[in-house]
């Protein structure tokens, strides 16, 4: 079985302490801790969390840094992620979920997981973000929520 590379968002973290999204997001903490899935983060979470209750921010330190790839904020991650609000699919006031998105594009996830509906996990903005992506020479990216990825990828 190829592991898979998940870039999350921070809601996946704050899912994890949420009583709507609990049960997901813990099986989507048990494939890492089974060694199925790579996550992947970005100076981005990392800055969100600044601000995060103190056990969403230390939420990651239970796990081994074995499975968890951090990414750069690059030039280029900014750059898409200005396109994206410069081609409306989303507003100004989204530029980091527009970051997160950049991000997992660049490099190459195999699927991005999130909570968030309105601006990331959502059709109309899915297709927004890959119209951009495919303008500018990038490949779609795979958009999903965690109930979506409690199998994902265990049949390849």
């Amino acid at each position: 079985m190829k592991q898979q590379r998940i870039y999350i968002d921070t809601s996946i973290l704050g899912g994890f302490f949420d009583k709507e999204f609990e049960n997901e997001t813990k099986l989507l903490f048990q494939r890492l801790e089974n060694r199925e899935i790579v996550f992947v983060i970005s100076d981005v979470l990392m800055g969100e969390l600044e601000n995060a209750p103190e056990k969403v921010k230390t939420l990651l330190d239970n796990y081994s840094n074995d499975y968890i790839e951090k990414v750069p904020l690059t030039g280029e991650a900014r750059e898409l992620a200005n396109k994206y609000i410069a081609e409306n699919v989303v507003g100004r006031t989204s530029l980091d979920d527009c970051r997160h998105i950049a991000l997992a594009t660049i490099n190459k996830v195999d699927v991005l997981a999130s909570w968030n509906f309105k601006h990331i996990v959502n059709l109309i903005r899915i297709r927004g973000y890959n119209a951009v992506n495919l303008k500018n020479g990038y490949t779609p990216i795979e958009i999903r929520n965690p109930k979506e990825l409690i199998d994902y990828g265990k049949d390849i």
